[in-house]
């Protein structure tokens, strides 16, 4: 089952994205680990060489070994960062909430470092036409949400989406899960390095427009970052890239990679780009 509401709704994503926000909850130590539990465990079955291919039984792991050096900075951020670094809406200490991930998926293209991005379908009646990671809901063939069922589910979607091979894809980190209160969806952010690049592309036009990558230098470009403003009153930060707007949870994750990676440069907040209520 798809969840591309949980990187496309305004009134709760936009707000979640705002640099600097206190976490709007307390958050245990035992939650925080469990959150990262994906980066640090590996089952008896997922030995081997860190290739995945997304299902279930298969060989999954994460791992640095061989990434270039460019990505160590959010390797490293990936291993200290603190859920409320990210947001301002964490995962009920319940643990309740619809559990989800997404591919942040990092490669190097013609002008170097670049990141894997999609967008909707026009005719979607949810956020027509919005960019977002490769992601969805956890199944059950995932496996154990508290381990490796987000890495998998990850990958999978991502195949889904964009028909990229897994195989050609390293993961080397997690981020903290974060929730979106409307959706109530629990969305676990896996970083991945494309090791070995496929060709990738609309795989159902129903679902998604296109697939794109961006070169990591537009993204830090001050010329294309924007700050968008929904008619509820919630900001938070975007980028024009590609011909398009990447907003909402997307662009508050890329913001906050970019940020505790260090490759952020100064940009002007106060240029804002307006969003209408069906976004």
């Amino acid at each position: 089952m798809k969840t591309h509401e949980h990187s496309t709704d305004a009134a709760t994503a936009a707000a979640e994205a705002e640099p600097g926000a206190a976490a709007a909850q307390d958050t245990s130590h035992d939650a925080r680990e469990a959150a990262r539990s994906t980066a640090r465990t590996t089952t008896d079955d997922a030995r081997g060489d860190g290739r995945g291919d997304g299902r279930g039984d298969a060989a999954i792991d994460v791992t640095t070994e061989g990434l270039p050096d460019w990505l160590d900075p959010i390797a490293r951020a990936a291993r200290t960062i603190e859920p409320q670094q990210l947001s301002r809406f964490l995962p009920p200490a319940s643990g309740a909430g619809r559990q989800s991930a997404v591919l942040v998926l990092f490669g190097e293209g013609a002008r170097g470092p670049e990141l894997l991005l999609m967008e909707r379908a026009g005719s979607l009646r949810s956020h027509p036409g919005q960019p977002s990671f490769p992601g969805g809901s956890l199944d059950p063939a995932d496996g154990d949400q508290e381990t490796t069922g987000p890495l998998r589910a990850a990958l999978r979607e991502a195949e889904e989406e964009t028909g990229l091979d897994p195989h050609g894809v390293q993961l080397f980190g997690v981020l903290p899960r974060l929730y979106i209160p409307v959706s109530s969806f629990v969305v676990t952010p896996v970083l991945g390095w494309w090791r070995s690049p496929s060709p990738v592309g609309v795989v159902d036009p129903a679902e998604t427009a296109r697939v794109f990558t961006v070169p990591v230098a537009d993204l830090t470009d001050p010329a294309n970052r924007v700050t968008t403003r929904h008619p509820s009153g919630h900001r938070g930060p975007a980028f024009l890239v590609e011909s398009a707007l990447v907003w909402g949870f997307t662009a508050g994750v890329i913001d906050r990679i970019l940020h505790f990676a260090g490759w952020e440069r100064p940009w002007d907040r106060a240029k804002q780009v307006p969003l209408d209520w069906r976004a």
